[in-house]
């Protein structure tokens, strides 16, 4: 994880969230270096033109219109099957120089170093995260003021853009620069142009989980319980006697809603986030290939953005490790504990014997908590 690059959320971004939600912009200033390191100009030439890049990784849009699939893309085949959706770099790099945004979309997917970074993101918030880039000409606007689903952080990394962000109190102009980075929450009206140099940017999107839905996933089980039966005949002509029963219905959700247990609502509820992230695997096939050759000694390594999280299941423990859950027997704990408490370490950092802890590893190795370092 690059550290650095999390410092645009002003290095501990709970904190940082919890005071900025409530506002309407907020700019902090860190290293360019760490923000053009997540992914320069050259690094978009190669995803552009030296991969097969589809669509909808790839949109292209200009003077607020996208632009359609068509001007852009091709087909081919490849073992004999039809592949749709190409992007077409000739076509592209001809609309770019015509004045048209090229958008990289969910760039946590297939670029390494926004993977890693909203992996961290997510671990850090609880809410799920994206990553798209923008890819504008000198002097040209992809987009007329718009607003978002979701709360964005932005920041560029070649370049510089002007920001047209639309308040309470009026639009307010900031020129974004490698080295500064925005935050906008849901709802902000933007708009922005490309200067007088080529510019590229990144938007961290932040697709907040809510209490609403919290609430929604809570009471599931007690509404499924309501039966289903149908309305009884008449019921319009005498609507106090469905009024009585609804009343009556009413009244034993709203008791079967009382006894909901918080606590383990709130656990299904992280449950459910920390198995369900993405799988991230860079690397993998090494550890696959090297896994049974590690001894004592072999330096391994946490992944970055996958959790470890232990839940006790009387003599079994469950592991949340963000895509999936395994258990294991609660008497390593000590050991899981150990593993959770380090960035680094041996075979012969746990506390079980030797044997047991090779397995352990060589186990965590296979589920992608650990990579072989």
């Amino acid at each position: 994880m690059n550290h650095g690059a999390l410092d645009l959320l002003s290095g501990d971004a709970r904190t940082f969230l919890e005071k900025v939600w409530a506002s309407r912009v907020h700019l902090h200033r860190t290293d360019p270096a760490d923000l053009v390191g997540l992914l320069s100009l050259d690094d978009a030439d190669h995803l552009l033109t030296s991969t097969a890049i589809r669509t909808p990784a790839i949109r292209v849009a200009k003077d607020g219109s996208v632009l359609p699939e068509s001007s852009y893309t091709r087909s081919a085949t490849l073992a004999g099957k039809p592949v749709t959706g190409l992007v077409d770099a000739r076509k592209a790099l001809d609309l770019f120089d015509g004045g048209a945004t090229i958008v990289f979309q969910g760039l946590q997917r297939y670029w390494q170093p926004l993977t890693d970074l909203v992996a961290e993101l997510e671990l850090e918030l609880g809410h799920p995260c994206q990553a798209n880039a923008y890819l504008t000409p000198p002097g040209a606007q992809g987009f007329a003021v718009h607003s978002d689903t979701h709360d964005v952080f932005v920041f560029q990394t070649a370049g510089s853009k002007q920001w047209e962000v639309h308040g309470p109190d009026g639009p307010e102009e900031v020129l974004l620069e490698p080295g500064l980075s925005m935050y906008l929450p849901t709802g902000t009206p933007h708009a922005a142009r490309a200067q007088e140099t080529v510019s590229l940017h990144v938007t961290l999107g932040i697709n907040q989980l809510t209490w609403r839905g919290l609430v929604e996933r809570s009471v599931k089980p007690v509404l499924a319980e309501v039966p289903d039966d149908h309305l009884p005949a008449g019921y319009l002509d005498e609507p106090g006697q469905l009024a009585d029963a609804l009343a009556d219905r009413l009244e034993a959700l709203a008791d079967a809603v009382r006894r909901v247990d918080a606590p383990a609502a709130v656990e299904a509820e992280i449950g459910r986030f920390l198995t369900s992230r993405p799988p991230r695997l860079a690397g993998g096939l090494r550890d696959v290939l090297g896994r049974e050759a590690i001894d004592a000694t072999t330096r391994l390594r946490r992944r970055p953005g996958h959790p470890c999280v232990l839940l006790d299941r009387g003599d079994r423990l469950e592991v949340l490790l963000g895509d999936r859950t395994m258990t294991a027997p609660a008497r390593i704990r000590g050991a899981l504990e150990e593993v959770r408490a380090r960035g680094e370490l041996t075979p012969a950092d746990l506390p079980l014997d030797p044997e047991s802890n090779l397995v352990l590893c060589r186990r965590l190795i296979r589920e992608g908590l650990l990579e072989i370092a």
